[in-house]
């Protein structure tokens, strides 16, 4: 295959079904030195591709780029989190947040919106697991306060009102920001 233009790229990554070709239009922006976070975003929406495809993509792109990795794997998480319901994908989501956090462990977005994909119903991703996302979260972002009341009501979803109660009181001591 010859040297693909950007256009042609943005078009394979949008509608293309074959994963050989999305495969060589990645390897030619990747080849290409091409950052742009929006062109990649096109390709993890791609519905052709599966959840072990998409990794593979953003693991790659996160390798190639870090300065780009943060919100590769914020974008992942979110494309894993509108389709889990899909494809049982909530373990992906999570992970990918846990990815995100580990590359900017003092923002406070992996931390939340791992907490708002939460199914109480189904306990889908664990509370447990949120619940200890969140604890470390807390110890790392500038203003805790949000992760407190997110952890509030994650104990309070699971019955321990002692542990709510914990957190909404650390919310509030917690004011906007953490003293350093």
């Amino acid at each position: 295959m010859g040297k693909l233009q950007l256009d042609e790229i943005r078009n394979i990554f949008t509608s293309s079904k074959d994963f050989n070709q999305i495969f060589d239009a990645f390897e030619a922006a990747i080849n290409s030195k091409n950052d742009d976070i929006e062109l990649y975003r096109q390709l993890f929406w791609n519905k052709a591709l599966t959840p072990d495809e998409l990794c593979l993509f953003g693991e790659k792109l996160a390798t190639d780029f870090p300065h780009i990795a943060y919100d590769v794997y914020m974008w992942l998480a979110n494309v894993f989190e509108l389709t889990f319901f899909q494809y049982d994908n909530y373990e992906l989501a999570l992970a990918y947040y846990r990815k995100a956090a580990d590359v900017k462990p003092n923002e406070p977005d992996p931390y939340l919106d791992a907490c708002d994909c939460y199914e109480p119903d189904l306990n889908i991703p664990p509370a447990d697991q949120l619940i200890e996302f969140c604890k470390k979260g807390v110890d790392h972002v500038l203003k805790p306060k949000a992760l407190y009341l997110r952890l509030a009501r994650l104990y309070s979803i699971i019955g321990d009102e002692d542990q709510s109660l914990y957190y909404q009181t650390k919310a509030g001591e917690s004011g906007s920001s953490k003293p350093h």
